[in-house]
């Protein structure tokens, strides 16, 4: 099958790459020169483990390409994939503008029948929006469909490859022949493709982040609750998880949750319902709480140490999570500005995601280490923020003989308390007893 992916972000680039991976041709378009010449060369433009494998196969194998050019891509494709940006605005709703654009300028370009596929993230009701604008340009035939990522970030070749569950959005036999084919490599395990209305489609998008972003929520309450009173949310997590009815995933508490999705569907969802006169009681707790969250171990190191102007801290950890470069709304960003504010000075590690803080925040006024231990050097205590498996198992030894004082604040409750006891830390995570 000829397929089309406009935008080249992290959704387009894996969905493009991993739909060239069973054989079909995938033009993909984007308009940043950099880069699509980057791409153009065989160069990714994102971090995702196991992406540049397949990327670089079916680039030499010529089912994988990219062009700036949309008349080019719409001549070319039976199927034309939306992944295009939908940012959240000041008042939480998603912006629009990208995808509804998109759709003039194909409506320009048809000859012939194309089924235009929204993978983007997108409010209730977008498919219609799209429709509407194509309609009053051209007469042409063509279906729109909804058909929703979930990719997570740092799993997402094999969440694309081996998916749970396909969602698709249509009413037209024609869409679901195609989508039927199109899929097939994919779910050969016998796991489902799912067709429902357009509007359900959309929401099921939303209400699956915002279920997630909820449990998260969930268990950072609890978490506070049981450094009141002296619970252990560890020891909670796999009591709750082991019940069938609630899973043992999405139940680590931490310093809250961040990314390209969470935040941005809580809001848009929020958002969704305040414009139909409904209010979403528990989403707003569940944005206040995860807002809360991100501060809550700056309270513990002032707690510890009291005024923290002009003490050094190491950060390990930079991105939203584990596995992906991406910083968008990570909770690094709150912490280390906070600690900035009340005069800390910072030196950060992260195994990929320190270029993509550079680029973003240039003037940010902190240090970025060679290795997680040369961070350590000279600074007051290490705090812990991303769970990237090479901190899980470190050096005890060799922490403590380079930090000033033996303190370590785990946000995301990665480390051994056994073996943190036995080396002599002050040692204080999220939701557990503090070790003095």
């Amino acid at each position: 099958m000829k397929l089309a992916v406009i935008g080249t972000g992290y959704v387009g680039l894996v969905t493009g790459t991993c739909f060239a991976e069973t054989g079909n041709e995938v033009l993909c378009v984007d308009v940043d020169p950099d880069k699509l010449n980057k791409l153009q060369s065989g160069i990714l433009t994102i971090y995702e483990p196991g992406l540049e494998v397949i990327f670089s196969r079916n680039i030499k194998e010529k089912r994988l390409f990219f062009t700036d050019n949309l008349q080019e891509a719409v001549d070319f494709a039976e199927m034309i994939f939306l992944a295009l940006p939908t940012p959240p605005m000041e008042d939480g709703s998603a912006d629009l503008q990208y995808v509804l654009k998109v759709a003039e300028q194909i409506a320009e370009y048809m000859k012939k029948y194309k089924v235009i596929v929204n993978k983007s993230t997108v409010p209730v009701g977008t498919a219609d929006k799209v429709t509407e604008i194509i309609k009053n340009k051209t007469n042409v035939p063509f279906d729109v469909a909804s058909n929703p990522e979930f990719l997570r970030e740092g799993s997402a070749v094999e969440d694309f490859m081996k998916p749970e569950r396909v969602i698709v959005g249509t009413s037209s036999d024609k869409v679901k022949e195609m989508m039927d084919l199109l899929y097939a490599p994919f779910l050969r395990s016998g796991n489902p493709l799912i067709y429902m209305d357009v509007r359900s489609s959309e929401l099921t998008k939303y209400a699956s982040n915002a279920f997630l972003a909820t449990k998260i929520s969930f268990m950072n309450e609890m978490a506070q609750l049981c450094e009141i009173v002296g619970g252990n949310i560890d020891l909670i997590r796999k009591g709750m998880g082991s019940d069938s009815r609630i899973g043992n995933r999405f139940l680590f508490a931490g310093v809250g949750y961040g990314g390209s999705c969470f935040p941005k569907d809580v809001k848009a969802l929020i958002h969704t319902a305040r414009e139909h006169g409904y209010e979403f009681k528990i989403l707003e707790a569940v944005e206040k709480v995860n807002s809360i969250q991100k501060s809550h171990i700056v309270k513990k190191i002032q707690n510890y140490f009291g005024a923290i102007h002009d003490k050094q801290f190491a950060i390990w950890g930079l991105a939203f999570k584990p596995n992906t470069d991406d910083i968008r709304e990570a909770p690094s960003l709150v912490i280390i500005n906070e600690l900035l504010r009340l005069g800390a000075k910072i030196i950060s590690y992260d195994p990929v995601a320190m270029e993509t803080y550079q680029k973003y925040y240039p003037n940010l006024p902190i240090q970025y280490a060679e290795s997680p231990y040369q961070a350590l050097e000279n600074s007051d205590a290490l705090i812990i923020i991303t769970e990237w498996n090479e901190f899980r198992t470190p050096n005890y030894e060799k922490i403590k003989s380079l930090l000033k004082n033996p303190v370590i604040f785990d946000g995301r409750n990665i480390l051994d308390t056994q073996l943190i006891k036995k080396h002599g830390f002050h040692y204080e995570s999220i939701g557990k007893p503090i070790i003095p």
